[in-house]
């Protein structure tokens, strides 16, 4: 703000009554402020109070205290000139700096567009890295599901296996002891054969020798105990022989009964044997689903474990993206922030200029009034001495 100029100031003095002493006081305030002067002018005039003489020639001066006052005064009111010039320059200055300041430190609005448009893309690449990542757990759980129930089912087969290849231990057993039976019977067999032979060819010698001794027509007399009943004898050889041959038949029936029973416990084995084969191809068919298995699950687990690595390596880098960006916008807003305080206290400090400067002018404009100054000296002549003076100021 600029200070008003200055007019003229003229403090003039009046005079009422008889005699009064008069000066006229002068302040000149140049362009500015600058070039301030009072000057003062002196007159005197006499006054007579009842028979009073005139007094010629009376030169009131106004006192020391007077002049220092104004002097006092006309310093101050310089100073204060020169104090209203220099806020004027340094508001001008604050102003001019304000004015530069804003117009080199304008704030930029920052396109973020295209950074809008990159964390769009990576959101979308984050979003279907998460699919691809649950897809990826999804079929690692379904390839655990998977190896367990293979695990389930291979424990079940081998401990169907252990329990095949017990009874398969069991029926060889019986395998064994049934070929010693076997043998066995064999052997009794060969030797009831032989037995049979032995006792068909003795029976047709005996034959024969009853029909040879029945066919003969002498007659021996013998003194001798009684002949033996052949019909008897006969019977019991009969009888032995069918007994015998009902032996030998139960023993063949029993052998038979016996190979039987082997037969049935062979073709059992060479079932469980082709039961065991499938099994084995089935339990390596199963290892070989299980291999793949893991193996998948170990391939599946490394490019989880690679994507996991990539995207996370992709969000640390958005982060510190995040990071740069937010600390930016934090740099930023304490930027304006501090714009914002020096502003305010600026804006202040030239309000405060602008209210003590208007406060001073008031000032001046109250300094800027005539004030009229009426000094009435009374003084009272006897025999031509003055023997009596009295002086009255009066200021308006």
């Amino acid at each position: 703000m600029k200070p008003n100029r200055l007019a003229n100031m003229s403090f003039s003095s009046r005079s009422y009554g008889g005699s009064t002493a008069h000066k006229t006081i002068s302040v000149y305030g140049g362009a500015g402020g600058y070039g301030t002067h009072f000057s003062s002018a002196h007159g005197s005039s006499g006054a007579y109070v009842g028979s009073l003489g005139n007094v010629s020639g009376l030169d009131l001066r106004v006192d020391a205290n007077e002049k220092a006052t104004l002097q006092n005064l006309n310093d101050r009111l310089s100073s204060y000139l020169q104090k209203v010039h220099k806020l004027e320059k340094e508001n001008n200055q604050l102003e001019k700096q304000i004015r530069e300041w804003y117009e080199g430190r304008t704030v930029v609005a920052h396109d973020h567009s295209h950074y809008f448009a990159t964390i769009k893309e990576l959101q979308e690449q984050i979003q279907a890295a998460s699919s691809r990542n649950a897809k990826a757990v999804l079929s690692i759980d379904n390839a655990k599901l998977a190896a367990d129930d293979f695990k389930m089912k291979f424990e079940n087969e081998v401990s169907l296996r252990q329990a095949v290849e017990g009874d398969i231990a069991g029926l060889k057993r019986v395998l064994d002891e049934m070929n010693l039976l076997r043998m066995d019977l064999e052997s009794q067999y060969e030797s009831l054969k032989e037995e049979l032979i032995m006792l068909k060819k003795n029976h047709e010698e005996e034959l024969l020798l009853l029909r040879t001794q029945v066919g003969g027509q002498v007659n021996v007399s013998v003194d001798a105990a009684s002949s033996v009943d052949l019909n008897q004898v006969m019977s019991e050889i009969r009888e032995h022989y069918e007994a015998l041959i009902a032996k030998s038949r139960k023993d063949l029936e029993l052998w038979y009964q016996n190979k039987q029973e082997v037969k049935v416990t062979s073709d059992t084995l060479m079932m469980s044997t082709t039961e065991i084969k499938d099994l084995k191809t089935t339990l390596q068919r199963l290892e070989i689903e299980l291999q793949s298995s893991l193996s998948m699950k170990a391939s599946l687990e490394g490019s989880l474990a690679e994507i996991q690595a990539r995207f996370s390596a992709q969000l640390a880098s958005l982060q510190a993206k995040v990071t740069s960006l937010e600390t930016q916008i934090s740099q930023i807003n304490a930027s304006i922030s501090i714009n914002k305080d020096e502003y305010s206290m600026l804006l202040d400090l030239k309000t405060r200029l602008e209210q003590e400067i208007n406060d001073r002018l008031m000032n001046l404009l109250c300094f800027s009034a005539v004030i009229t100054k009426v000094i009435t000296v009374q003084e009272t002549v006897v025999d031509g001495k003055v023997v009596q003076t009295s002086k009255n100021v009066n200021v308006k």
